[in-house]
């Protein structure tokens, strides 16, 4: 109690002491100033206002600004999920479709050999067929017998004639050529139509190969579409030749490769010999300043040397030979006094490897088929193995088998209806090439020579079913039953399938001409072989065909 009486009265003496009255002198000035003060405190108090306003705005526009930042970097977020998402989706349909692709092919590569043994699988197809007549066996062998074997007879003489003169013709050549300096030119050898005894349009055409060689110390390495090098889609089944010398590592000269002293000098790469070297090259046939053997020059120096070889025996033969066409290097045509004239096909080409396969420095190809970009790129040729194939293949077939008859009526009315329609896409290649299949694909009793109408059917529907799916795929490439006793190379039986109607895919307007030319023949055959046939009873002409299509 004393305590709480003391802080009362210690709180009173102090406002006692301190009211202003008590001090009247000291403390005149108050009331003077006080408005002044007052004043000022208010402007003070103002600019705070003011200040915490801006000081407001500010952090408004910062948070505003953030939360701008926050929902843009949102939408970001979002928009990349989305786009994960949608990729996925994306990637997983592509693998989708793929796999469904994949398994189409396969489904179609592994089937497509045994299409001539399922007669109900190509009976959906040929709905042109229906209400074509289709000529008997008794109207085929007589236009077999009266139309092909008689204008066929003399191919044997001529090319034994032909196959003489070019003996001669390159024995001529090697002896006017630089042995040094010049290609080294090897015998020729027989391919195509003439020497597989189909051939039946005229003029009747020997195609002869020329395998060449680079004098020492080059040599010739090759590089082909399948063996893991890019090549475009339009280029399956080229490949390139490189010229190299003999000791020289596969990539690239071996000085890269080995430790040359101080006092050698590699006189491939030194400077003062770059322009020798590139001279070199230019005098192998190589395109310019590569070491790739270039086809156009290949062409112009066989030409050349083909002539010089004429100039040194002309005077032992009593006819004219002469280049035939332009852009082929070897078309030669020989003219007798009397008027008749034999034509021949003389090709330089290159050797694959230790294989009879061989790039062919220009090979005739239908319009279809597009121009290669450069004329390093050499087409590969099977035309060895073929003649092998169907020689082996005739041995186990009946006597007098049909195949080579049923290739050289199709041959026959296909170049008949070109040459009232115009030309298409098809060539005689793709006609031995169905052959070809169906060989591989039917017994060897099917062949019987009484089967021709058969198998001449056969042949006519597999083709439809080709031009439909526009797929003829090549017979040796991608083939794994190729016979062991070919000794075909292994590297071509395990590429993809090349499809000789690939070019079909991107010319419509061939494709498109192509597929009616080949109806037009279909519905003009019965006239076309009638035309071509002796008189046969009433009977048996108008044969309708027998086998449901």
């Amino acid at each position: 109690m004393p305590v709480g009486i003391f802080r009362v009265c210690l709180v009173v003496i102090t406002a006692i002491v301190n009211h202003p009255l008590l001090f009247p002198k000291e403390n005149g000035t108050v009331p003077e100033n006080s408005e002044e003060i007052i004043q000022k405190m208010k402007e003070r108090e103002e600019s705070l206002r003011l200040e915490k306003l801006r000081l407001e705005q500010e952090i408004a526009e910062q948070e505003a600004a953030q939360k701008a930042l926050e929902k843009a970097a949102e939408v970001v977020e979002e928009s990349k999920e989305e786009k994960v998402r949608w990729d996925m989706w994306t990637a997983l349909s592509m693998v989708i479709f793929l796999l469904i692709e994949l398994w189409r092919q396969d489904f179609q590569e592994g089937n497509w050999q045994d299409t001539g043994g399922e007669e109900d699988d190509m009976a959906v197809l040929g709905k042109v067929f229906k209400g074509v007549a289709f000529p008997d066996k008794a109207v085929l062998a007589s236009f077999y017998e009266k139309r092909i074997l008689a204008t066929t007879g003399d191919m044997a003489r001529m090319r034994e004639m032909v196959e003489g003169f070019a003996d001669d013709l390159l024995e001529a050549l090697r002896s006017v050529c630089n042995r040094d300096a010049d290609m080294e030119v090897e015998d020729c050898m027989g391919v195509g139509s003439m020497y597989e005894n189909w051939r039946v349009r005229k003029p009747f055409v020997c195609d002869l190969i020329v395998p060449f060689a680079p004098p020492e110390p080059y040599c010739f390495r090759s590089q082909i579409w399948c063996s893991g090098d890019s090549f475009p889609p339009n280029e399956q089944g080229y490949g390139t030749i490189k010229v190299c010398r003999a000791d020289e590592d596969v990539t690239g000269c071996i000085c890269d490769k080995t430790k040359l002293g101080e006092d050698m000098l590699c006189l491939l790469h030194s400077q003062a010999n770059t322009t020798r070297h590139s001279s070199e090259m230019e005098d192998l046939l190589c395109f310019k300043n590569t070491q790739h053997l270039d086809a156009d020059q290949v062409m112009k120096w066989f030409q050349i040397a083909v002539t010089k070889a004429w100039n040194r025996i002309s005077h032992k033969y009593e006819f004219d030979l002469s280049f035939s066409l332009l852009d082929s290097p070897g078309a030669l045509k020989i003219k007798f006094k009397s008027g008749k004239s034999v034509a021949f096909n003389l090709t330089p080409v290159v050797q694959y490897e230790n294989s009879d396969v061989y790039f062919i420095s220009h090979f005739p190809r239908s319009g279809l088929a597009a121009d290669l970009p450069s004329s390093t790129r050499w087409f590969l040729s099977f035309a060895v193995y073929e003649r092998r194939f169907i020689q082996l293949v005739s041995k186990l077939l009946p006597a007098n088998a049909c195949h080579v008859s049923c290739l050289q009526i199709l041959s026959f009315l296909h170049g008949k209806q070109c040459s009232l329609t115009g030309s298409s896409g098809l060539t005689n290649y793709h006609l031995k090439t169905v052959m070809l299949h169906l060989l591989q694909a039917r017994p060897s009793q099917d062949w019987a020579p009484e089967k021709l109408e058969a198998r001449l059917q056969d042949m006519l529907k597999f083709l439809e079913k080709c031009l439909h799916e526009k797929k003829l795929y090549h017979f040796f490439i991608g083939n794994w039953k190729v016979p062991a006793e070919l000794g075909f190379p292994i590297i071509f039986q395990t590429a993809e399938p090349l499809n000789l109607f690939r070019p079909f895919v991107l010319r419509r307007d061939v494709y498109r001409k192509t597929v009616d030319t080949f109806h037009e023949m279909l519905r003009n055959m019965s006239a076309l072989i009638n035309e071509y046939t002796v008189h046969i009873p009433l009977a048996h002409t108008n044969g309708i065909c027998k086998e449901s299509l």
